[in-house]
Parts: structure tokens; sequence; C-alpha cells
């Protein structure tokens, strides 16, 4: 009987180190690599003219016209524009303690974000008029949609998404190529993936919304012809005509609004 035990005891001690050991090349085991972002400049299809006095930090391209939220306390404003000259067509003002940020159009309701107030605004898009306020926690960066949900960025690596009646929270990822990616701005979806401007940084990062991986750089260097001189008028402002395919982008105080096709360097 002693013997048995002893072969019993010998055989559980040998399975144990087995699945351990098992355990332990699985934990180890080297994962799938995410593939290397694909590469991206730009070919400038047109130019049209825009208010360089406006600090863009939210645009939208919708039924012909563009739709802006301007920055900086006692400048901010909601613009309704015309693509082709850069006239105002309509302009509410921000009261003075706002300083307008993110930008997206949901049924037909134009919301925008504020920078530090942790106070968004829903608007009638026809006139502009406030339907509605509501809150969140972090700072408001860029906002857009994927047609169900609002997606906002906070200046850090993470994207949240907000259910679009009540504005509660639903999820979030944190965008990552290596390593997380902060200061996300601007934002727009286009053919299902997130569009996103970097802060002082002249590239546009196309993000997976389910991991959160980037999945592309557009490189826009030289675009502005001459550069603008104010570190702080930088690249920020991306539009989407869907019906024509057409990319839109522009910055801070710029006086030129580009239309643009990618072109894949790798």
């Amino acid at each position: 009987m002693k013997k048995w035990r002893l072969l019993s005891l010998l055989v559980v001690t040998v399975l144990l180190v087995s699945v351990a050991v098992l355990l332990t090349s699985l934990n180890h085991a080297p994962t799938n690599p995410a593939p290397e972002p694909l590469q991206y400049t730009y070919r400038i299809v047109n130019v049209y003219p825009h208010d360089e006095n406006a600090f863009i930090e939210g645009l939208v391209f919708d039924n012909g016209s563009l739709f802006e939220s301007t920055g900086l306390y006692g400048n901010s404003t909601l613009r309704r524009v015309e693509l082709e000259t850069g006239k105002v067509l309509q302009i509410f003002a921000l009261p003075i303690q706002y300083f307008g940020e993110g930008l997206t159009i949901f049924d037909d309701e134009i919301i925008q974000l504020t920078w530090r107030q942790n106070k968004g605004f829903v608007y009638d898009k026809q006139s502009f008029s406030k339907v509605q306020e509501f809150n969140y926690s972090t700072e408001g960066w860029g906002l857009t949609s994927d047609g169900s949900r609002l997606i906002m960025s906070d200046g850090t690596a993470n994207l949240y998404f907000l259910d679009p009646q009540t504005f509660e929270k639903t999820g979030q990822i944190q965008v990552h190529e290596k390593n997380p990616v902060a200061e996300l701005n601007e934002l727009e979806y286009i053919d299902g993936k997130i569009y996103a401007n970097v802060w002082h940084q002249e590239k546009i990062a196309i993000i997976n919304p389910q991991t959160g991986q980037v999945e592309a750089w557009i490189n826009l260097s030289g675009i502005q012809n001459p550069p603008n001189q104010n570190p702080e008028n930088v690249l920020n402002g991306i539009a989407y005509d869907a019906k024509g395919n057409m990319i839109f982008i522009t910055g801070k105080m710029w006086p030129h609004l580009y239309e643009i096709k990618l072109i894949s360097t790798g």
C-alpha cells in the first residue's frame, strides 16, 4: 500500500509540475505584435479662404456648409461658414467665461464642448438656439460621432464614448501605437475609423475605435506655406464630406482651409 501511495504522490507531483510549466510557457509566449502603422502624405486638391481670426477647435462639414467651434475666452463662437468663400453665414458668441472646443452634429442638433468648464451645449442646427446643457468630469477637447455614439477627447491618450441622449459615458479606449498617444485634440469619424489631431504635431492619427490602436499616420508637414509663426496656431481641424469623399483640414488662425487626398507612402 505504501508503494502505491508513493507512486500516486509521484504521479500527482509530475502532473502539477507539468501544468505549472505549461502555464509559465503560455504566460511568456510571444504575442503577435500589432503591425506597423500605415503612412500617408497628402495632395492638395483645393485651397479655400478662411478667417485667420478663428482659433479653430472644432470643424464639421454638413449639407454643403462648414460648422466651426472657435476658442479663446471672450472670442469663442459657434459658426456656419460658406466653404468656397470662407464667409461667416451665421454666428453665436459664447459667454466670455467659456472657451469653445470640440464640435459635432448629431441628428438635427449641434453639440459643442468647452475646455475647462466641464460643460457642453446643444443647439438647434438651423437657428443656433441653445436647447440643452450637459456636464462631464474631464476637460473637453475634441468631439465627433460614429452615428450612434459621441466620441470625445480630453487632451490625454483616452477617448470616451458618450450616449448622445443622456451624455453619460458608456465606454473608453486608450489610444496607442507602441506607447500611449497623448494630447489627442480635434476628432473626425471617417469610414469606421477615428481621425485625431495631436496637439503641436503636424500629423493626424487614424485610430481603430475598438482597440485604440493607431493604424495609420497622415504626415501633413509643410501644408501651410509659409508656416504660421505663432507656435500655438497649430494644425487643428478635420472635416469630412462623405458624399464627395473629401477631407478638409485647417488650423488655429490659419488663413486657408485645405481639401486633401491621402497618398500612401508605405
